[in-house]
């Protein structure tokens, strides 16, 4: 044990006297290395478990626990001062290691990340196309694998590839053809989603009062029970990293089991032809190997700040690998998921998505050798006059994006509110694909999977390679006969109403799904249709610039969406169409709904998240931290502690303290201390202890006590003990678990000012004083003041 570590414990034993001493050496040794580590750098350790009554005020997010972002920096500049201070080989080695290590996880995690990838991508493919037929040289192959020697994939008019002599079809008959599509569609939907149900968790909460007595545990027990319920693969996962990465905990989301149900999940939910992607169940993978990968590291193993940079690094590699873009994968993370974001971060973000874009192309899961996916050369400029074309996409995906926020959110409410759905969430993903197969086959536009359907809409039917195609094929009958292709125009209209709808029931179901692809065939889709009217140009170039404003409307994604559409396309020229696009898609989508569909999958699946341009837009003005904020007088008085100018306070008073803490139903509160000097009569704050560092001082540092012992103290306050206890008190100090100087605020501030410290600071609680004595007139936790903000935001919107 380092030094250091040994004088800290040293003075966390109970009072040096010699009438003691045999209690002492007993009581040292039941000090693990957790409980040293703890006292020696005074940082929160990870929240336990609790349970307990669920009396008097409760918050909400009570099964979900926070991280102190400051304690956390702390605790890592103890561990740089600590291993700097050492002299040797040894920890000079460590040192360097030291240095380097976050470089060293990054470049693990996105070459990890493009494995997987990978294997998803080839296997996504592979099962897609078996709902059409297989390959006879290889069943493991893709279809456009199995044709690359013979008939390009879009020589096909049918959509079936009944011209690839290698890829057999299942059947000629258009019927039957039909029906094993809808058949294996719905087979994979059921293995995907069923697969997703292995990962259903509940969150860890309190035990009601009635429960306890129930179960034999009385008010003082510690039986945790089942909070609220997740399907930890579902969904594209981005929300729940959102709130992980705002400083919130939701325990078992990152690990490896996991990552194999996702990936796996993502295969067959694609597969189904849904309208959903799997670039967002892509960030949540990569997010699980950085999760993996850090614990690896004793620099991230046990910092939940300095995990969260590296989970903001591993986020950027996920966007990479979905689309061949490593560089809008690192806007992404930063603009959209991460909430912290410095330099270092950004630098390592960028070399986790370099090397993930590296080993991918090496990979080449496309087979083309290229990371662009769908590469275009239209050979056409736009001219002025078109931008009032793009201007008419943006408008037109703004309301698309704003719609679908609104309606998502009433169909998540409403259809998946009854009975037999929500016990049952394998039934809904079976409704879906059918629903899904019965719409989209019909139509050659959208038959095919989500990434196939955009690079046929983006195709420039210019090229000697395309010309065959089903889209250019229908183009130039109408060009020659000198009119409007109506029955194509017809097939356009019914793709994009199909996937506008489609897209609104799908996104949410219980499998691995992400609505990227989704947005983009919409608008792919919709472009193509304007671009039937302007011959100008390609119309090709429509379908980009409108997939573009769709995704924009949906996301409110900006910067990070032009680059990846660059990145995705290769079409450099069109930088500014885009732009333009998604500019006046997401204004317009703010105009109708103020939320993204990933803030708005945070608020139907109930996960917190503090947003400081959401608060300054609903806060009213002249709001007041002691007129909002401050808890009740009941609660105060629970969470107040009274220290004597002895700093000492009995045992029992402690454990009262900390069974009405369980009672609140919080997992990570804690005691705030006062004391009253003799020269006045206000309480002035002295200090804070957590919530789970007061349990563990009281379970693990305090000795049982027995009936021959008169009294048992606690000193909080103060490191000398100068008065001699009586023999028959025993006495133990748990003041390096204080927090000696907390952030507190003036009870006048602004509402504002709180907002800012919490979201900034990454602060877990705030102390209010009152102005001018400095009074203790409350407590703040990150809990209540998002909960207040949202119920601020309900009402705005009503």
């Amino acid at each position: 044990m380092p030094e250091d570590i040994e004088t800290a414990t040293e003075r966390t034993a109970l009072i040096p006297h010699a009438a003691h001493d045999r209690r002492l050496s007993q009581l040292q040794h039941e000090q693990d290395a957790e409980a040293a580590s703890i006292v020696s750098s005074a940082v929160t350790k990870e929240e336990q478990q609790l349970g307990g009554s669920s009396v008097g005020e409760r918050l909400p997010y009570n099964d979900y626990t926070t991280i102190d972002w400051l304690h956390d920096l702390v605790k890592d500049s103890y561990r740089f001062r600590y291993i700097q201070s050492r002299h040797g080989l040894r920890y000079r080695l460590i040192s360097m290691f030291e240095a380097c290590s976050g470089w060293i996880a990054v470049a693990i995690i996105g070459t990890l990340t493009a494995c997987v990838a990978f294997v998803v991508d080839v296997a996504t493919a592979t099962v897609s196309d078996w709902k059409l037929g297989y390959c006879q040289r290889n069943p493991l192959l893709t279809r456009e694998g199995c044709c690359r020697d013979t008939t390009p994939l879009l020589g096909s008019r049918s959509g079936l590839a009944d011209d690839c002599k290698h890829f057999r079809v299942w059947t000629d008959d258009y019927a039957g053809s039909f029906a094993i599509y809808v058949a294996m569609a719905l087979a994979f939907g059921i293995v995907s989603s069923s697969a997703t149900m292995l990962t259903k968790r509940s969150l860890p909460a309190v035990t009601s009062e009635n429960d306890a007595k129930t179960n034999g545990v009385g008010s003082s027990g510690h039986s945790p029970a089942a909070g609220k319920v997740m399907y930890m693969a579902a969904g594209s996962g981005i929300p729940e990293i959102k709130t992980i990465l705002s400083g919130f905990v939701i325990p078992g989301f990152l690990d490896l089991k996991i990552l194999l149900v996702k990936a796996f999940g993502a295969i067959f939910a694609v597969a189904t032809g849904m309208c959903l992607g799997k670039e967002g169940p892509f960030v949540h993978i990569s997010t699980c190997v950085g999760y993996i990968v850090g614990h690896w590291f004793p620099k991230y193993q046990e910092n939940g700040r300095k995990l969260r940079e590296l989970l903001s690094a591993a986020c950027a590699s996920g966007l990479s690998v979905a689309f061949g873009a490593p560089i809008g994968g690192v806007l992404f993370s930063y603009e959209e998921i991460s909430t912290y974001f410095p330099r270092k971060v950004l630098w390592r973000a960028f070399l986790c998505s370099l090397f993930a874009a590296i080993v991918l192309k090496a990979l080449n899961p496309t087979g083309t050798g290229k990371l662009v996916l769908f590469e275009t050369n239209y050979g056409t400029d736009y001219e002025p006059i078109h931008y009032f074309v793009f201007i008419v996409l943006g408008i037109a995906g703004g309301v698309w994006g704003g719609l679908f926020c609104k309606l998502n959110f009433k169909w998540s409410k409403w259809f998946r509110s009854y009975g037999l759905i929500k016990k049952y969430p394998v039934l809904e993903v079976f409704l879906v694909v059918l629903a899904t197969t019965l719409l989209q086959f019909p139509n050659p536009l959208t038959r095919e999977p989500g990434d196939i359907i955009i690079k046929n809409l983006l195709v420039d039917c210019n090229s000697e390679l395309s010309a065959s195609s089903f889209v250019c094929e229908n183009e130039n009958q109408g060009q020659d006969a000198g009119k409007i292709n109506w029955s194509f125009v017809g097939w356009l209209i019914y793709g994009t109403l199909t996937k506008l709808v489609l897209t609104i029931i799908t996104f949410g179901c219980k499998v691995p799904s992400g609505v990227i692809i989704p947005a983009l065939d919409a608008g792919a889709l919709f472009g193509r249709l304007i671009g039937q009217s302007i011959t100008s140009i390609s119309p090709g170039i429509f379908a980009m610039v409108g997939a573009a404003a769709f995704l924009a409307g949906v996301s409110r994604m900006t910067l990070s969406l032009a680059v990846i559409m660059f990145e995705l396309t290769g079409q450099l020229e069109y930088i500014v169409p885009h732009m333009i696009a998604i500019l006046v898609a997401k204004w317009v989508a703010d105009a109708i709904s103020e939320e993204g569909v990933y803030d708005l999958a945070q608020t139907v699946l109930g996960h917190p998240f503090l947003d400081p341009d959401l608060a300054i837009s609903v806060v009213r003005p002249h709001n007041l931290l002691a007129e909002v904020l401050v808890p009740p007088k009941q609660t105060m008085d629970e969470i107040t502690v009274h220290v004597p100018l002895t700093n000492k306070v009995p045992q029992a008073m402690l454990q009262r303290k900390l069974e009405q803490l369980h009672a609140r139903g919080l997992m990570d509160a804690g005691l705030v201390l006062v004391q009253v000097h003799p020269q006045s009569d206000i309480p002035i704050l002295q200090g804070y202890i957590s919530q789970s560092e007061l349990e563990f001082g009281l379970t693990k540092l305090c000795p049982p006590r027995s009936p021959d012992r008169r009294d048992f103290m606690v000193r909080l306050l103060g490191h000398l003990i100068d008065d001699d206890p009586s023999p028959d008190t025993l006495e133990v100090d748990l003041t390096p678990f204080v927090d000696r100087t907390p952030l507190s605020i003036c009870a006048k501030a602004p509402l504002e000012y709180a907002v800012e410290m919490f979201s900034k600071l990454g602060l877990r609680y705030l102390c209010v004083t009152e102005e001018g004595t400095s009074k203790l007139v409350g407590v703040i936790i990150k809990k209540r003041l998002v909960g207040y903000l949202e119920h601020l935001s309900e009402g705005h919107e009503e």
